[in-house]
């Protein structure tokens, strides 16, 4: 965030992301959730209610889970000096306190989690090329547990950042890239371990190296915890900036679309985040509950993508360089319906309904204190006397 002078001054969003900051913002988040949307657009195309419905569920579950999920990663891989909830007060501090330090970071931690994946596959291709081919040849099932497409959900992280970095480049290159390392690495898995022992394992990457790599096996244990760190900070990144457009749009509290007059930085978005992180954690047993929301962020993308086919279809996409082949997103929509349905159809259960109806109890909130605007006195003191005590101050558009 940066301050500028146009004939008063203000305070907007820098682009502080570079292309390798951009690409090891997508990667982090996609290799840490896996391996171990952005309500704008739905916004203009659909209108207000779509648009906080997409904000309240990323804000209240998707974000948060995912960030306790990364730090229960961690400390698992780190051991005791290192609970998840001291896990995540750290990042979330580093961040309030940093853009530059965090990018930075993302940069260092990547850097260690490619290692460690290298290490995965050159490992597999040794012990291939030895003849060993393990369990490569049991495919059955091979589109079993849909639901766990939640590893996936990284990419669209660079869409929460735009105003700090609009480079599509960066998609271009993680994607495929953290693709094709995702595909080697589970071979390498494979030609390892038999079914079981993965299955029985609660760190696949430790398994591997203590039965690849013998007394260094200690490595994949710090490899694994870097890629989880990573994780986390990135969803922390791009999760603030989530939180704060949805404010600065009238979807949430004024608050939340402020940022810090010294160290420039959306800090109470990001306190926000990690209130309703920890909150998440002390709860509990949550695993089930991401699995289960991850049809939730395929239906999302379904709305984003068929929003774009909507714009095409109605010419107005025009005005835009650049141009989507319309068959890329019918292909995409017809995935994402897909992934919503089949999970549904093949296992269905109860948590399907839960998650469900949690995401329009979204409704409940909107229409009072959205679109109705009941109580803005009690919230205008209160904005107040949080500007005030976290010394932040409206921003202003950067795009």
């Amino acid at each position: 965030i940066k301050r500028k002078k146009a004939g008063k001054e203000k305070l907007t969003l820098r682009q502080e992301l570079g292309l390798t900051s951009a690409v090891s913002l997508v990667a982090g988040i996609m290799i840490g959730s896996g391996i171990f949307m952005s309500p704008h657009d739905i916004l203009r195309i659909y209108g207000p209610c779509p648009a906080f419905f997409v904000a309240f569920t990323t804000m209240f579950v998707m974000k948060p889970f995912g960030i306790i999920a990364g730090s229960l990663s961690f400390a698992k891989y780190a051991l005791a000096p290192f609970y998840p909830g001291s896990c995540v007060l750290v990042i979330a501090t580093a961040n309030v306190l940093n853009i530059r330090f965090t990018i930075n970071a993302q940069a260092v931690f990547i850097v260690a989690k490619f290692v460690g994946l290298m290490i995965i596959v050159i490992g597999g291709i040794i012990t291939l090329l030895q003849g060993n081919y393990g369990s490569l040849y049991n495919l059955e099932s091979a589109f079993a547990d849909t639901k766990l497409g939640i590893s996936t959900v990284g990419m669209y992280n660079l869409n929460n950042v735009t105003e700090e970095v609009n480079l599509p480049r960066a998609l271009m290159i993680a994607i495929p890239m953290v693709t094709m390392l995702y595909l080697l690495v589970n071979v390498s898995y494979l030609v390892v371990m038999t079914p079981t022992e993965m299955i029985s394992s609660s760190a696949v990457a430790v398994t591997w190296g203590n039965k690849v790599l013998g007394g260094w096996g200690w490595v994949m244990s710090i490899a694994a915890a870097l890629s989880a760190l990573s994780s986390l900070n990135g969803s922390f990144f791009s999760g603030g900036r989530v939180c704060y457009v949805a404010a600065r749009e009238g979807h949430m509290p004024d608050i939340l679309a402020m940022a810090h007059m010294c160290r420039l930085t959306p800090s109470p978005a990001l306190i926000f985040n990690t209130i309703i992180a920890l909150i998440a954690l002390i709860l509990g047993d949550f695993q089930a509950i991401v699995n289960y929301f991850s049809f939730a962020a395929w239906f999302f993308y379904g709305i984003t993508v068929s929003g774009l086919n909507k714009l095409t279809f109605n010419h107005c996409l025009s005005i835009y360089p650049f141009k989507v082949p319309i068959i890329i997103p019918i292909l995409v929509l017809l995935a994402a319906v897909f992934l919503v349905l089949a999970p549904i159809i093949d296992d269905p259960q109860i948590e399907y309904l839960y998650v469900i109806l949690f995401m329009l109890s979204s409704i409940v909130i909107y229409i009072p204190f959205i679109h109705l605007k009941l109580f803005p006195g009690l919230l205008n003191k209160l904005t107040v006397f949080l500007q005030l005590f976290l010394e932040v101050a409206p921003t202003a558009k950067n795009l």
